[in-house]
């Protein structure tokens, strides 16, 4: 499994849904993390305001922002490598980094001539 670090700008949290403005790509994206780590793979992020020193920590990070400043972030790192920068990218290139397909819901399924609502019948 991947190891997946983010390196976010200065956030009050993770969700972004506690200022007077909240980026729909915020909730969007905790949501496609907590689906990662629920897939077996670990997920780090890093908040600017909260833990400056990993930013620091990270030499490619830290020569990112060296150069383009905060405008570079979300800078997103996968197994060592810088796999995306400025902007929160979709599950399905979050999977593509980890080498990963979308698993696919189960539906259940009966047996030919046999209730789905079992054996009471439906409510």
């Amino acid at each position: 499994m991947s190891m997946i670090e983010i390196y976010d700008r200065a956030l009050c949290c993770s969700t972004g849904v506690c200022g007077p403005e909240v980026d729909p790509d915020l909730p969007r994206f905790a949501s496609d993390i907590e689906w990662l780590k629920s897939q077996g793979h670990q997920v780090v992020r890093f908040n600017l305001a909260h833990s400056p020193m990993a930013f620091v920590e990270n030499k490619k990070v830290y020569e990112i922002l060296g150069k383009e400043g905060t405008e570079c972030l979300p800078v997103i790192v996968v197994d060592g490598e810088v796999v995306s920068r400025k902007t929160y990218p979709q599950r399905e290139n979050m999977l593509r980094w980890v080498g990963s397909a979308p698993s696919k819901p189960v539906l259940p399924v009966t047996e030919p001539n046999k209730s789905c609502c079992g054996p009471k019948g439906c409510c």
